[in-house]
């Protein structure tokens, strides 16, 4: 058998703090319209006299909160006002209200805020199990506090905030304005530490260090001025600049960073990485998706283990790795005298599994090329003859090119076990490259628009973004591996698909036969091919990457018999590449 798989309140309030207490009200009356019991509730309220540059310490454990800022001429109080609900009823409910804990204070620290549920809680008019607390706060503040608020479950929302922000949630979403500006922040550079147990992080400027953590949600930052913690569970991440050092790291979302000046660490464990500028060293690691660099002018080691890497600019050292994806690298070291060869500044390497690596070099520079390519021949090998490269074949089809450039200089080495190398020089096609870095300046500058600032720049001669109503929290975008795929059909002529979509294409594929000669030998296992689709819907194997020979004989016979629809780029049809696995089991 052969099976085959192609793998009520103070009138002193702000009008913003009238404004969400009127909502508040506005909820109760949609849940009376829609024949919702109407919760019993009891709102509770104080003024407390403090002074600039204090701290709110709110702590409840429970509640949603809602920090307002008071206009900078105003004088410093805080306003607090605390909605608490219950579906209790009767007697029972009114017990339960008045026992709901609350406490504020000032002192010389600023103030503390405290709300907590009664340790024994009743039962409801039925008696029937525990009753439930909904507590919703709202807090005005100076200009100039910082704020520390904790939850055990909630949402906590605010405003810009002059000092310093660190906001706790054991569930709910973080939302923010700017953050620190007015704030002299010591030395630990700290302007904003966010913690949430599954919710979304989004947050405006901040004016030093940023440390933002959930769960499971998305992170979305405007412009940090000092350096950059972030890391959620399963979300997408997205920043503007970042001026100090910036780690990232996300379990399985994408990361989209506009523009870094100093060392940059970002990890997903399966979505894409797109940066637009770093001014410093990066390393990049993707455990599935692609990862896009449009300019790097530090050291660079980036890593992706299935997803295709593209640089649009590396001017310093740089080692790159991918196992089935399309490396493309523009490599253009900076030059004071145009006329003077350019070297990079140390060992540079490329290297990939199965996938093709194609790279773009100045025509003065000054280095020594070591090409390989495993398996495959001499058609797996592409140079511009003006390279004058000394390449070398063997009889088990390992390509080996060698060559020393204006001189010579440092070295950089290319290796594909399985893939093909194709070298060319910088001027062959300028304007693909200058299209790509144009379109990655508007892609990224939309993508960080969406998050929901105000104003997004790039870099200093890209396009302001002006934002209008966008949506919360970014959704799954495959933008990026969109645009490698169109990269590849104009590079290559030839895209490459996983099993999935590549088994779309197919309109006849037959399984192979189980060779009898093979099946006397006891003879079974699997056998792993990449296949290629060329434009008239034939097919054939193009590399074997596991298996029996006898058996990679028969699977190879089956491919030459299928057909398929080949794949169409703007109009035009290109060829795919895919692998196609096939199962031989003895009954």
């Amino acid at each position: 058998m052969v099976t085959s798989s192609i793998r009520s309140y103070s009138p002193r309030l702000p009008v913003a703090a009238l404004a969400a207490l009127a909502a508040l009200s506005l909820a109760t009356f949609t849940r009376a319209a829609e024949n919702v019991p109407v919760r019993e509730s009891v709102d509770r309220s104080g003024d407390l006299r403090t002074a600039k540059d204090l701290t709110l310490r709110l702590n409840t454990d429970l509640g949603s909160v809602k920090i307002v800022v008071l206009p900078e001429n105003a004088a410093p109080s805080v306003h607090y006002s605390v909605h608490i609900e219950t579906d209790a009823r009767g007697a029972q409910a009114q017990k339960l209200l008045a026992g709901y804990n609350l406490s504020a204070s000032s002192n010389a620290s600023g103030v503390n805020i405290n709300g907590a549920l009664p340790k024994r809680q009743g039962h409801d008019s039925a008696g029937n199990g525990s009753a439930q607390y909904w507590v919703q706060f709202l807090v005005s503040v100076p200009a100039s506090y910082n704020v520390r608020v904790t939850t055990g479950t909630g949402d906590i929302d605010a405003g810009d905030i002059g000092g310093r922000a660190i906001l706790i949630t054991q569930g709910g979403n973080i939302r923010t304005g700017k953050i620190g500006f007015t704030a002299t922040l010591g030395n630990d550079h700290l302007a904003a530490k966010f913690d949430t147990q599954g919710g979304h992080i989004t947050v405006s400027d901040v004016a030093g260090d940023l440390d933002a953590s959930t769960a499971g949600g998305h992170i979305q930052a405007g412009n940090i001025a000092g350096s950059a913690k972030l890391h959620t569970g399963g979300g997408h991440i997205r920043a503007g600049k970042i001026r100090g050092i910036a780690n990232i790291d996300t379990d399985g979302g994408n990361i989209t960073v506009g523009e870094a000046d100093a060392y940059v660490a970002v990890r997903t464990g399966g979505g894409q990485i797109d940066f637009g500028e770093a001014h410093g060293s990066i390393h990049a690691q993707t455990a599935g998706g692609g990862i896009r660099v449009m300019y790097v002018s530090g050291p660079m080691e980036v890593q992706a283990h299935g997803g295709a890497i593209c640089l649009t600019r590396v001017t310093n050292t740089i080692r790159a790795a991918t196992g089935d994806g399309t490396i493309t690298a523009w490599i253009s070291p900076e030059s004071q005298d145009a006329h003077s060869p350019v070297h990079l500044p140390g060992f540079s390497q490329l290297a990939s599994d199965t996938g093709d690596i194609v790279v773009f070099l100045p025509r003065n520079i000054a280095a020594n090329i070591d090409a390989t390519v495993d398996n495959g021949g001499i058609h797996r090998f592409e140079a511009d003859p003006a390279l004058a490269l000394n390449v070398q074949t063997r009889a088990d089809g390992q390509v080996h090119a060698l060559g020393s450039l204006n001189g010579g200089g440092a070295v950089l080495r290319l290796h594909s076990i399985n893939g093909k190398i194709r070298l060319q020089y910088l001027d062959a096609d300028t304007s693909l490259r200058e299209s790509l870095q144009q379109e990655q300046k508007m892609r990224i500058a939309q993508k960080l628009a969406e998050a929901g600032f105000e104003q997004v720049h790039l870099s200093s001669d890209a396009h302001a973004v002006q934002i209008e109503g966008p949506p919360p929290f970014p959704a799954d975008d495959p933008s990026l591996d969109s645009w490698m795929t169109h990269l590849e059909a104009s590079l290559l002529g030839r895209v490459r698909e996983d099993a999935g979509d590549f088994k779309k294409h197919l309109i006849y594929s037959p399984v192979p036969e189980y060779p009898a000669l093979a099946q006397r030998a006891g003879l079974q296992g699997r056998v792993l091919v990449q296949v290629r689709m060329k434009t008239d819907g034939s097919l054939y194997v193009e590399k074997v990457l596991e298996g029996e020979p006898a058996l990679v004989e028969a699977a190879s016979a089956a491919v030459w018999q299928w057909r398929g629809k080949p794949a169409e780029i703007n109009g035009k049809k290109v060829e795919i590449v895919s692998t196609v696995a096939f199962n031989f089991q003895l009954r």
